[in-house]
């Protein structure tokens, strides 16, 4: 089959690459949509730096040998194939499924997201958890599905937020992480919401996504552009040294702040600044599978409108092209590879 591989840091299409064969437990699909994740762009550029941040933290970072083919792609819709031997049948041969990014095997639960061995949504199939199934309702296409995850992604980092009724939220950063997070917010009702982003096309997505209220950084503070006597919770969904710095010294006192963006870099942070304001700060990464699935019912019912976020629909040949081009945010922001 065809697939997209991550080789030495450069990405190429390769012709010939082994089919995968389910086992228990596992579906055989056929990838329909994937979309690329910021978090493909960052392991494409800083795979080493990731791994060895693993290492450092849990041991696992040799799990993959970036000088061997990577397969990438964990933002998918399939059609389902398939079933492995002696596996229930948890939907239909020929539906149209989404799945969290886990294979479950003889090896226990592996990620699809990036590995040596296990395939993911850059290539023309890929194996699933049965379990982990679910079927995609209502007609949704395929591109707008393959966004269950990504929305998933902020959906949990609101959830973690513990935010509540009565209380604002400012969104720092509105890539794909921060329009989620915007659109979850907007599904649960809060109010206002404030998004800041240095991109005029991007600010115009928060705004379509739910944002009451966009900033220019580079024009005005964000700061103090809500209700002043509103409890505050911040999102800093923009992943560049100084920015968790940043917002410890310019929050108002007693604010939550919510940690959802991906530095890649050591950074540094003023504690006086949180102790003075007693600024409780919350990492966020991934989802549950209720999320997930609560995720994928809020697109197919038409409460999040995810069209407006995807830029370019592409051939899997383009997938280089597409890596660089999410790069220019006043272009592109989810770019959908159809294999």
């Amino acid at each position: 089959m065809r697939a997209a591989v991550l080789n030495a840091g450069r990405i190429a299409v390769r012709d010939d690459v082994a089919a995968p064969r389910p086992g228990p437990g596992q579906v055989l699909a056929r990838v329909r949509a994937c979309g690329i994740c910021g978090s493909d762009l960052h392991f494409a550029r800083h795979g080493e730096r990731m791994l060895a941040l693993d290492r450092e933290m849990d041991g696992t970072g040799d799990a993959v040998d970036l000088d061997r083919d990577v397969y990438m792609g964990h933002e998918f819709s399939a059609e389902v194939l398939e079933f492995g031997p002696d596996t229930e049948e948890s939907a239909p041969v020929g539906a149209h499924v989404t799945a969290m990014p886990l294979l479950a095997g003889p090896d226990g639960i592996q990620p699809i997201v990036y590995s040596n061995s296990v395939k993911g949504g850059y290539g023309e199939q890929l194996l699933l958890s049965a379990q982990l199934l679910l079927e995609v309702p209502n007609g949704l296409p395929a591109h707008h599905a393959a966004l269950t995850e990504p929305m998933a992604v902020g959906l949990h980092a609101v959830n973690k937020s513990g935010i509540q009724q009565g209380e604002g939220a400012l969104v720092l950063g509105c890539g794909p992480v921060g329009l989620a997070v915007i659109a979850a917010l907007r599904v649960r009702g809060t109010e206002p919401i404030v998004a800041a982003d240095f991109s005029p096309a991007r600010r115009n997505l928060a705004a379509t996504m739910g944002a009451h209220r966009t900033v220019d950084p580079g024009e005005e503070t964000p700061w103090g552009t809500g209700d002043g006597h509103r409890p505050l919770v911040v999102f800093e969904a923009v992943g560049v040294p100084g920015m968790i710095n940043d917002v410890l010294r310019s929050a108002p006192r007693g604010t939550r702040v919510l940690v959802v963006g991906v530095c890649m870099e050591d950074d540094t942070i003023s504690p006086f600044f949180g102790i003075s304001k007693e600024i409780n700060v919350q990492f966020a990464l991934g989802y549950d599978p209720a999320e997930f699935a609560r995720s994928l019912r809020s697109i197919a019912e038409g409460e999040i409108d995810v069209a407006p976020l995807i830029t370019a629909r592409i051939p899997l040949d383009d997938i280089g092209w597409a890596f660089e081009a999410l790069d220019r945010p006043e272009e592109h922001c989810k770019i959908i590879v159809e294999p």
